[in-house]
């Protein structure tokens, strides 16, 4: 079944009901991975490296330790993100899929511990937090 175009769904409420659950099944099998192979054990993305040091570059002040909304959801965020992203299109699998992301990375996903961002977002930010230290945290659980 061929997809509508974006400017022809508005807000379908089927679509977006099948977009939370993709995002809810990413969120459960990163969790699941991340407590049982451990942080920093798997590669998220087969351009690990250079994804993580292109994002320090660009968001050198950008605290993985506990996100704050306004670096990813204003107007001039989002226009940095879309500007930092565009470059992966192609190179990331779902490079703008929307998906969640744990705000503290010491709790799991709940209501309120999780924001919803694109993929590249959620790379970025989990890239770091296991090369940080960040995510040791939810295995100790």
């Amino acid at each position: 079944m061929a997809l509508p175009a974006a400017e022809e769904t508005g807000n379908m409420a089927e679509m977006e009901m099948q977009w939370a659950v993709k995002a809810m099944h990413h969120a459960e099998t990163y969790m699941k991975l991340l407590k049982a192979a451990g942080p920093g054990k798997f590669k998220l993305c087969p351009i690990e490296d250079e994804l993580h040091s292109d994002f320090r570059r660009h968001f050198p002040d950008l605290d993985v330790a506990r996100l704050d909304e306004s670096e990813f959801k204003t107007e001039a965020a989002k226009a940095k993100w879309r500007e930092f992203m565009t470059k992966y299109e192609g190179r990331i699998a779902d490079y703008n899929f929307g998906t969640l992301v744990r705000i503290d990375p010491a709790g799991d996903y709940t209501e309120a511990n999780s924001m919803f961002v694109v993929r590249t977002q959620f790379l970025c930010v989990e890239i770091a937090r296991n090369r940080e230290g960040l995510n040791d945290a939810i295995t100790a659980k």
